[in-house]
């Protein structure tokens, strides 16, 4: 959509939004045979691809959207298209008008879109638990190797993350929007100042 709809007022962007399916490129809309099709729009929010903010803006907004997905004859429904090439891409197909008034659900979604023009992050608290459980995840992934050295206890990827975050942040800093991905070297540093065991290797 070549105008961010957050950009615009509600009115402005309802003209904007309504049929721009109609505008896509090489793109088929299963639903395109419904009585009033030219009144709605298809948003999108997060790809295979995205990063912690698109995924936990899409979710606060999934979640947002969700109250007006109700009924047979809903105003909001969650759409997934694939393509063989570049994976799969979420979004939300939202009726614009009704009765050529504009919906509450389209609304809401440009109430959404404002509040990020203003700052790029919906919730907070999504975000940064999204942000610890990346880095969790990546402390595992790279430890692949360092690990086998080592004994180590259950859970022990959030004792080194607690570690890290108090003596060396920059191990865990974000990076990419996708996590922290400390260094092995950082790691054997953590492993040793926890005292795990290093094991005698053959």
């Amino acid at each position: 959509m070549a105008n961010r709809l957050g950009e615009l007022d509600l009115d402005e962007a309802a003209k904007v939004a309504a049929g721009n399916w109609k505008q896509f490129d090489s793109f088929v809309w299963y639903r395109n045979d419904i009585e009033d099709a030219d009144n709605w729009c298809i948003v999108y929010s997060q790809h295979r691809d995205s990063g912690l903010i698109d995924e936990s803006n899409a979710s606060v907004i999934e979640r947002e959207m969700m109250k007006f997905t109700d009924g047979d004859d809903a105003d909001v429904v969650s759409e997934r298209h694939d393509h063989w090439l570049v994976g799969w891409i979420d979004g939300l197909s939202i009726r614009v008008f009704k009765n050529s008034q504009i919906t509450p659900a389209f609304r809401r979604y440009v109430e959404l879109q404002n509040a990020l023009e203003d700052y790029p992050i919906l919730d907070e608290d999504d975000y940064s638990t999204r942000e610890y459980e990346a880095t969790i995840e990546n402390i595992g992934d790279a430890a692949w190797r360092v690990k086998d050295e080592y004994e180590l206890p259950d859970c022990w990827e959030g004792d080194v993350y607690e570690w890290l975050s108090d003596n060396d942040s920059g191990a865990v800093e974000n990076s990419d929007d996708q996590g922290g991905y400390p260094s092995e070297e950082s790691l054997r540093v953590a492993f040793e100042a926890l005292g795990f065991p290093q094991l005698e290797l053959a």
